[in-house]
Order: C-alpha cells, then structure tokens, then sequence
C-alpha cells in the first residue's frame, strides 16, 4: 500500500486539496500498478512562517522586501 506524504504552506482550500489528493492518487495508480483504494495520501500543512528557503526563514525574506 503506497504512502504518499507532501507538506505544504497552509492556506490552500479544501477543492484544492481534494484535487491534490486525486492527482497524485491517478499517478500512484498508473505508476505502481495499484488499485485507488490502496493509495494513501497525507497532507502536512504548516504555517508560513515555519519554511526557509536557502537557509533564510521567510519571516526575513518578507523583511527583505519592505
């Protein structure tokens, strides 16, 4: 049973997730031969603020741009 994880910054809606969660699925069908009910697929949502990007925490990169 394939497990597929993807973390994201928070704020998408919930048909936005719901199309995630049906693409990836077709994939994991196509790809790995398996049936749609054995694909498992988790989203981890996190606050912007939590992500850096080259090591630069995007509460300073937002201070770089003002």
């Amino acid at each position: 049973m394939p497990l597929i994880q993807a973390t994201i910054i928070a704020g998408r809606t919930q048909a936005q997730k719901d199309a995630f969660f049906e693409k990836v699925t077709a994939v994991a069908v196509e790809t790995l031969g398996v049936k749609p009910e054995q694909v498992r697929v988790v989203i981890n949502e996190v606050p912007a603020e939590h992500w850096a990007i080259g090591g630069i925490s995007k509460a300073v990169l937002d201070a770089r741009k003002t």
